[in-house]
């Protein structure tokens, strides 16, 4: 073709004047899929090479779609791809943020709830309701949940959970425990409280333990009360007999004293939280690769040695001291209780009743879940010296004469001579020692006393002065 069509519509007259087969026969010659200047052969011979190349054309078609679809393919593939990145890191990010969520919510809640306090003791942490109705009649704060509890404390609520959890093993003591002589013989442990947990159970004892009734036949650790108001009820009696509780404060458990609080009126978590405060199991230290541990021996009990155990042991006591004067008036006997020791005492007639005081004492006291030591029970008669916790009672309250003789004997070899070499009772630091019983006897006899506490006076200050020099 010489001129070529320069618009659409000289293309149209051009096909409609050599036909269209001729117009494809040109274009195919033109870009090369036809040699020579006129197509040779038959009109099937035509119609066939037009057939093969519509079916060239179409297979070119068909390569381009199909590589146009493996692109495509392609192209979704990594958009998938992409998108299931997308949606990991999407994932991986939420789930970050809900761990720091939740880690945030807990730590939030530790600072306000205490949860577990260890194994065996968990169980009614739960439980913050308390009886208010109650508490507010008794006078006693109101502190059913740990937070509550560690603001009238004055401390944080992890402060409150250090010094309440229990621990079976641990490398941290609450307690310096050491052993004293009993003036019966033996030894006693005293398991004193570290300053934190001290000022706790102080709090205990000042906020809610103090508050409370005592049995008036109680005279140990109370105000106003002492061994010679216990002693004084029996004086001049013709008989008096002495019970001693065995392991007095190790036989008020942890579920006692917790059993205790919760008869105030508080909750179940604040009972849990005070009892664990107030009692302490029993210990044994051991040495691993450089590191001491405590590991406890038993269940926890009541530590001799807490400013609250004295009161938790009075409180607890108030029923067994109640139904020991409903049955001493009854048999016409005199009942006192100084911590673990019991004192019944009677004139006349009542005489005849000692075998049930003692029958009925023993059944009380086990009833009560205590336990009388057998071998300190004593019947004293009035024409040997009595002694009600170490007060002389046949007449008046007085010291033993024998004691005071061998006092002022021992008072006098030190003066004159000096400390050394001197004793007096069953510890080694004398001073202390002399201290306490011209305190003791001051107490008793305030006239003798004030001698004996003068003389003293005047023992320190010339060891004092040596020291000095």
């Amino acid at each position: 073709m010489s001129d070529q069509p320069r618009n659409r519509e000289e293309l149209y007259q051009y096909i409609s004047k050599v036909g269209r087969e001729k117009f494809i026969l040109e274009d195919m010659q033109r870009y090369g899929f036809w040699q020579g200047d006129s197509p040779q052969g038959s009109e099937e011979d035509t119609r066939r090479q037009l057939e093969i190349q519509r079916e060239i054309n179409e297979l070119g078609r068909q390569s381009s779609k199909l590589q146009n679809e493996k692109l495509l393919r392609e192209l979704s593939l990594k958009k998938r791809l992409e998108e299931s990145r997308r949606r990991r890191q999407e994932t991986k990010e939420r789930q970050e943020r809900e761990r720091q969520e939740r880690a945030e919510a807990w730590r939030q809640r530790k600072e306000k709830e205490i949860l577990y306090l260890g194994e065996d003791v968990s169980g009614d942490l739960n439980n913050t309701e308390g009886n208010e109705e109650r508490l507010n009649s008794l006078s006693l704060p109101v502190c059913n949940t740990a937070e509550q509890i560690a603001a009238a404390m004055e401390i944080t609520v992890g402060k409150l959970r250090f010094l309440a959890f229990n621990r079976k093993t641990s490398t941290v003591s609450h307690y310096i425990r050491f052993k004293m002589p009993k003036k019966t013989g033996g030894e006693r442990i005293i398991s004193a409280p570290m300053p934190q947990l001290k000022q706790a159970q102080h709090w205990i004892l000042a906020s809610i333990l103090e508050k409370l009734e005592l049995h008036d036949a109680a005279h140990g650790f109370r105000r106003e009360r002492s061994i010679v108001s216990n002693a004084t009820p029996h004086v001049g009696a013709e008989v008096i007999i002495n019970f001693d509780l065995k392991d007095f404060f190790p036989s008020i458990s942890y579920k006692r004293v917790k059993g205790l609080f919760r008869s105030f009126g508080y909750s179940g978590a604040a009972a849990t939280i005070f009892a664990l405060i107030c009692t302490a199991a029993e210990v044994e230290e051991l040495e691993l690769d450089g590191q001491n541990y405590y590991v406890a021996v038993g269940d926890r009990f009541l530590p001799q040695g807490s400013p609250a155990s004295p009161a938790i042991s009075n409180l607890l006591c108030r029923r067994l001291d109640r139904r020991l004067t409903e049955m001493a008036e009854k048999l016409g006997f005199a009942y006192t209780r100084y911590a673990d020791d019991l004192t019944f005492s009677a004139s006349g007639d009542s005489l005849n009743s000692i075998c049930n005081i003692l029958r009925r004492t023993e059944s009380i006291v086990t009833h009560e879940g205590f336990t009388i030591n057998q071998d300190k029970t004593r019947i004293q008669r009035k024409y040997n010296q009595q002694e009600v916790t170490g007060v002389v009672v046949n007449e008046k309250p007085s010291v033993c004469r024998k004691t005071l003789n061998r006092f002022r004997a021992t008072l006098y070899q030190i003066e004159k001579s000096g400390i050394e070499g001197k004793h007096w009772g069953n510890t080694s630091n004398t001073i202390a020692a002399i201290t306490g019983f011209a305190d003791f006897v001051a107490m008793v006899n305030p006239e003798k006393g004030a001698e004996f506490q003068e003389q003293v006076k005047r023992i320190k200050e010339k060891l004092k002065q040596n020291t000095l020099s």
